[in-house]
């Protein structure tokens, strides 16, 4: 596992059991099993619904994309805010939100 993908679960320990999984060419982030992130091109994105897509929309964060059988398939995930992965306390509350829309959407 690469240095980054390293500290970025170390920052994420508060949450609980968090892990990493190659997966879609980077890798998804887990929290007691449920993805609530992935890693692509060496950005960070967190699940979205609609409790919680409006802090992404107001900052202008994309959702994530990408291209199949030439068109684009968009996931319920966005970009987070640019230097996150450095600010601790910020970092939990936003991916805490992410958690809680990939519980919802499991119905968990």
């Amino acid at each position: 596992m690469d240095e980054g993908i390293s500290y970025l679960l170390e920052q994420l320990q508060p949450l609980g059991a968090v892990s990493a999984r190659r997966m879609f060419g980077g890798y998804g982030i887990f929290c007691d099993g449920l993805m609530f992130a992935l890693i692509a091109d060496e950005q960070l994105y967190f699940k979205v619904d609609s409790h919680n897509t409006g802090n992404y929309e107001q900052r202008d964060l994309p959702p994530f994309r990408y291209q199949r059988r030439h068109q684009w398939v968009e996931l319920s995930y966005r970009l987070a805010p640019e230097g996150l992965i450095d600010e601790a306390d910020e970092l939990i509350l936003w991916a805490a939100d992410a958690v809680a829309a990939a519980r919802r959407a499991r119905g968990v």
